[in-house]
């Protein structure tokens, strides 16, 4: 089993340590669901994963805090992007490293104005960026799950 599926079944039982699910984590995991799945599927498995996961680790939910579908979906759309202009790499973690433009929590910013994205209504259902839309290539990805 490689070191991505390890993770990925250990994000999906719930067993990967709270303390270590930061941002590169959940890149991680949106760029293996989009290379076993089609955007739909993983957009939709994200979210019920994100929210086991929270859940299962007792994670308040907050304005601040918690699931939050814009920030979870336009970050899946970003690697979805990433994924269709660069294409994949031989793992998550390289994957990540090639790819810097998704390192930045604060990319989101070029996006959305705090006030569009920091709502109740953006935590709970995906809104459209108000700055600029997101990218979307011309290139397809073909998942291989």
């Amino acid at each position: 089993m490689s070191a991505d599926d390890t993770f990925l079944e250990q994000f999906e039982a719930t067993t990967w340590p709270l303390e270590q699910w930061h941002h590169r984590q959940h890149i991680k995991v949106a760029y293996m669901y989009l290379c076993r799945y089609p955007l739909g599927t993983a957009s939709i498995r994200i979210r019920e994963k994100i929210k086991a996961f929270n859940a299962a680790k007792q994670v308040p939910d907050g304005l601040s805090m918690g699931y939050h579908e814009t920030m979870t979906q336009a970050w899946l759309q970003l690697v979805h992007f990433s994924l269709c202009e660069y294409g994949p790499a031989e793992s998550a973690d390289a994957f990540y490293e090639s790819n810097p433009q998704l390192s930045q929590k604060k990319t989101l910013r070029f996006f959305y104005t705090r006030e569009r994205f920091m709502t109740l209504e953006g935590k709970n259902e995906f809104l459209s960026p108000d700055v600029t839309p997101l990218p979307q290539s011309k290139k397809q990805f073909k998942p291989t799950g």
